[in-house]
This record gives C-alpha cells, structure tokens and sequence, in this order.
C-alpha cells in the first residue's frame, strides 16, 4: 500500500470512529485533523503536496458537514435512558422478572435507543418509511381532534400511534416467537417515549421542529433538537443521576398520571407543543432565559413517559 493509501485510510478511520461516538468537539476536531495533515504531509511527495492540502480541506468540510446533518432522535440517548430507568423503578416484581427475561437483566434501559439506532440497519426500514417514530400533527387543533388521533389515524404525518397499538397487539399474542418478542419489546420501550416528546406531535409543516431555526449557546440549532436533547444536556447529569432527581422531584404526580387516559395525556402534550410554538414569538433569544421556561415542563414529561411505559408492562406483561 502507498504512503498515500495510508493516509486516506487514517484520515477516514478518524471520521469514522468521530461520528461513532458523538463525543469530540467540531473544535478539537478541527484541531486534530489539521495536526495529522502535518504528520501525514512529511510522507507525501512534494508534487502532490497541493493535492494532499485539497485533500484535507475536503475532509474536514465533509466532517464538518455530517456532523451538523445528524439526525435528531425523539428525547436523544440520555433522555430515552431516563425515561427506561424511572419505568424500570416501577415495575412490579413479577414484570421486572418478564421484561428481564425477554431483554435481559436492566436491557430495557440498555436497549432504550435501539429503535433509533437501527435506522441505519435495513432490519426494520418500514420503521423509517412509515414514520414510527413521530405523529405530526397542525397548528390550533381541538381537543377533540386531537385526542382523536389515537383511534383515527391520520393519513400524513407518520404513524407512531399505529405503530404502537400494532406492536402491543402483537405483543399480546400467545405464538409470539422469542426473538419477535425481544425486538417488539425495545420498539414499544422507545415508542412510548416518543410519544410524550412535544416534538413529535409538533407540526408538520416545520417536520416537526426540524426547520425552526435556533441559536443555543451561539450555535446554530433547530426547535427539534432543543427538545431532543439540548435541554437535557444542559443539566449535566448523567442518565440515572437525572432519572433519580426526576422521581423525587415529582413523585406526587404520580397517582394523577396513572389516573389519566391517553387521550388526556395526549391532549397535554399537544397544549404543551402548542405553548412551545407560541414562545418562540418572544423568546428574547438567551439560552439560559430558555432552559428556565422549559426544563420543569421537560422534566415532567419525561416522568409522565417512564410512569405510562411502566403503567402498559405491569398491566400487559
């Protein structure tokens, strides 16, 4: 192999294991890719020293690029996490021994963002196709419509309430094979996490959040992965750390939730999308002025979703 080929492959194997982790920031990035073009440059020939900096220019536009195109996923890792950890602390003995049996020991918090993660598989591609993971939904709706959703599917905007009411339908089958079982199991984990994500009942002629533009921090952003994840974030807590603090901070609104319908809580959710939109309109713009308004109404979502996923186990499985 050539001492170019080499440095094709390192500069690629660097991309590859960054966009795997998530983890390094665009600057430290930057940084390094522009420390390995020195070391790769000593071995380059000094007639293809011009094409080696073209080279560089376009992998770190490349880089740059992917990174800011990632897709956003409904609550993000850590908030899929909490949302399994809070279920998982609520399950009846005799479930947690069923759910752990199926997915194995604490697998349905481990699992939590398989159904994200597979959207680069081709295992389950109606998963992506037909919108599992979101329902959008228009602007100034009724209650009545809104909580109409859930047993009139909409024709648009993807079919996350389909899709949940097929796989616990087949869930509940007595021929269910043990594989079948398993990945069902992680879509209704996560599904039922989307759900009560307000950026996946949001409109659909944004998709979702996705085209509303945002500053957070000085960073360019969209209203979908504020919601997604940067909230989040903003604690710094790890996913058990934030789950515990969740529970004890809103413990009382448990026996409420359990009490409520779907329809209710879907209605909720949509009241809270719809306040979210109307923000915007004068939001002045600081980020931490936005953490403040939000992060309650986030956190209890996030409790909402744990106690109703764990809520359908205990009274199905």
């Amino acid at each position: 192999m050539t001492i170019w080929a080499h440095c094709v492959n390192f500069f690629t194997e660097k991309i590859y294991q960054f966009k795997l982790t998530y983890a390094k920031k665009i600057a430290f990035f930057s940084a390094e890719i522009l420390h390995i073009s020195k070391i790769c440059s000593t071995f380059v020939p000094g007639n293809h020293k011009f094409i080696m900096k073209r080279f560089i220019l376009g992998l770190l536009v490349t880089a740059l690029t992917g990174i800011y195109c990632v897709p956003a996923y409904g609550w993000g890792q850590e908030g899929h996490r909490i949302i399994a950890k809070i279920a998982y602390d609520h399950l009846k003995c005799r479930t947690r021994k069923k759910v752990d049996k199926i997915i194995g020991e604490r697998g349905m918090i481990y699992w939590a963002n398989w159904a994200d993660e597979i959207k680069s598989d081709n295992i389950y591609p109606q998963s992506i196709k037909d919108g599992w993971h979101f329902q959008d939904l228009n602007a100034g709706m009724s209650d009545s419509l809104v909580a109409d959703v859930l047993t009139h599917y909409p024709a648009e905007g993807g079919n996350l309430f389909r899709a949940l009411d097929s796989l616990e339908i087949e869930m509940a089958g007595e021929k269910v094979l043990p594989l079948n079982e398993n990945h069902i199991l992680r879509f209704i984990i996560h599904l039922n996490g989307d759900r009560y994500c307000p950026m996946h009942i949001a409109h659909m002629d944004d998709k979702g959040g996705n085209t509303v533009r945002m500053k957070w921090f000085g960073r360019d952003t969209n209203l979908h992965a504020v919601w997604d994840s940067k909230i989040i974030e903003s604690q710094g807590y790890s996913y058990t750390e934030y789950a515990q603090m969740i529970e004890d901070e809103y413990k009382d609104m448990k026996r409420e939730i359990m009490n409520k319908s779907d329809e209710q809580l879907l209605v909720e959710s949509y009241h809270l999308t719809e306040a979210i939109y109307q923000h915007m309109q004068v939001w002045d713009g600081n980020t931490y002025h936005y953490i403040y308004t939000w992060r309650q109404p986030m956190e209890r979502q996030l409790y909402i979703a744990g106690i109703r996923l764990a809520k359908w186990l205990n009274e199905n499985l």
